[in-house]
């Protein structure tokens, strides 16, 4: 397969030095013409793969006619992937087209007020789509990183304040003349090593909707000086997550549709000027704060959270109007996925006793490296290339992006440059032979799924079937409800030296050997590991 190039242009996110060939003519992909396509890229936030009507039509009951109609206008993927079973990972690995268990985060997520996950020079969709020409845009959740302007000295005044209401600690309900002084100082600086440094034009959103600082950022500025500690009547279950500095007065439910406006307001003014752009719409919904505005609560007749659902839908559809009403929609490249599963806390057993299953058929919720921590909703809309109401059931994998954008601007990507992306060009026009012959997906915790052709290695161990190891044959057992490694040692074996290779490598895709930024720990972790660190922690 292709692979394609990156430097200066419009998808996603960075900036890099990385030099980018052009293809020949003779070189071009089939179906490609001069007529470069805008591109929008819309992720939603811990939206199951059930969730999405369209993907769970028996056992879904939640209406989501937007998504449903970007469906039947293009082409659905039945098996794709997220990097992860939580955002910040899945992020870096859209953007960049590199598995996040390469860098420094080999578990979890990028934590409050930390520092960039993307290095400065990594390439990235944006900073590829920028440098062929493109107007580029980041609008919504961020999470990856900043080089936050705070000080060790201080830092206290930004940490501390007890966490979740009712989580234990101490829970401020005031800032003090100290505290909004320091808070001053630091939000009427740049925040630098946010999107605006990593291939966007432009930024609009709230860094984390849930954590600290509540407000917008604009670019690199706060837009407005936090001022107030955000009250403890927003850190109710399933809303804010931490307290924290904020805006005075500010509301949780205006922050989804704010996105939505400014997405199709970027849309209008792009179109008037005549300039291709990519526009990377992370969404903050539905993830908490389940913050639905008051048309929408009540709308599903099943929980909070399902509202949400609905209206997030509503805001894709709003965005969607808008490439129509600008006339740009017939030559809009639009793909729509999610980070990673449904939350398991947002209600999920309340859902459940209600008929809709937000995993669907699978195993697992967010947070897992069982199916339904990472099998994600993928729609893609092509006026003219991708057919309408086509079923894909390839496996592809959110890491692709990178590389698909690459060969539609007939680039081809250096050997340090979307070490884990291939194209799903192909895909799009039509084809149904394998694009990658396997893929990696992780837990929260780290623990890596490897997928090669249907079956599916978890480097864990199975307590019940006593296994070190598990493994899956997803094609006759999409559930995960049978762990064949006892009966399969030769594919367990073959696969987990495949592993080892794609971590050695420092990439899976054909091209140099690269270097991952630190060594990558391996799975399944031993007893005698696990017994050492806990005894560590016992200690402090």
């Amino acid at each position: 397969m292709t692979r394609i190039a990156v430097t200066l242009a419009t998808v996603v996110l960075a900036v890099s030095s990385v030099p980018v060939r052009a293809l020949k003519a003779e070189e071009t992909p089939r179906g490609i013409t001069t007529n470069r396509p805008n591109i929008l890229i819309i992720l939603a936030d811990d939206l199951g793969y059930g969730d999405v009507q369209c993907y769970n039509p028996q056992r879904g009951k939640i209406p989501t006619p937007n998504l449903d109609r970007l469906a039947r206008e293009g082409m659905r993927f039945t098996d794709a992937h997220s990097s992860s079973g939580v955002c910040s990972p899945s992020r870096y690995a859209l953007l960049t087209g590199r598995y996040h268990w390469r860098t420094r985060l080999q578990q979890g997520i990028v934590g409050v007020w930390a520092a960039p996950l993307i290095a400065p020079d990594r390439l990235t969709v944006a900073s590829l789509a920028k440098e062929h020409g493109y107007r580029t845009a980041c609008i919504g959740k961020w999470h990856l990183g900043r080089d936050w302007p705070i000080t060790a000295q201080q830092r206290k005044y930004f940490t501390g304040f007890g966490g979740r209401a009712g989580g234990g600690g101490r829970v401020a309900t005031t800032a003090t003349e100290e505290h909004r002084a320091v808070w001053r100082a630091v939000f009427s600086q740049p925040i630098p090593g946010g999107p605006t440094t990593r291939g966007f034009d432009e930024y609009f959103g709230t860094d984390v909707p849930n954590w600290p600082p509540y407000c917008f950022i604009e670019n690199d500025r706060t837009v407005g000086i936090p001022s107030e500690l955000l009250s403890a009547e927003k850190l109710k279950t399933n809303q804010a997550s931490l307290q924290g500095p904020a805006l005075a007065g500010w509301q949780l439910e205006p922050i989804l549709p704010t996105l939505a406006d400014r997405a199709a307001a970027f849309i209008r003014q792009q179109a008037k000027e005549r300039q291709p752009f990519l526009l990377y719409l992370p969404l903050t919904a539905p993830h908490t704060p389940l913050a639905a505005t008051e048309p929408w609560l009540g709308k599903s007749g099943l929980n909070l959270y399902a509202d949400f659902v609905m209206e997030t839908d509503a805001m894709v559809g709003r965005v969607l109007e808008a490439l129509r009403e600008s006339g740009v929609a017939e030559n809009t490249i639009v793909l729509f996925t999610s980070d990673n599963g449904c939350a398991p806390y947002i209600g999920a057993a309340e859902l459940e006793s209600k008929g809709h299953f937000p995993s669907g058929p699978l195993r697992g919720y967010k947070g897992d490296v069982f199916e339904g921590g990472h099998r994600i909703p993928f729609l893609v809309r092509w006026p003219g290339v991708v057919k309408p109401g086509t079923l894909c059931g390839q496996l592809v994998h959110q890491a692709d992006v990178i590389a698909t954008v690459a060969e539609i601007l007939r680039a081809e990507l250096p050997d340090n440059a979307g070490e884990d992306s291939c194209s799903l060009l192909p895909l799009l026009q039509g084809g149904d032979k394998p694009i990658r012959e396997h893929a990696v997906s992780c837990a929260s915790s780290g623990v890596p799924g490897l997928r090669r052709g249907p079956w599916k290695l978890i480097l864990a161990r199975d307590p019940r079937a006593k296994t070190e190891v598990q493994l899956y044959h997803l094609d006759d057992d999409i559930s995960e409800t049978t762990n064949r490694a006892a009966e399969k040692p030769q594919i367990v074996a073959e696969m987990r030296a495949l592993m080892e290779k794609l971590i050695t490598e420092g990439r899976s895709t054909p091209g140099a050997r690269q270097k991952n930024d630190m060594k990558v720990r391996r799975y399944p972790v031993a007893e005698s590991t696990k017994k050492k660190a806990v005894s560590k922690r016992e200690k402090k």
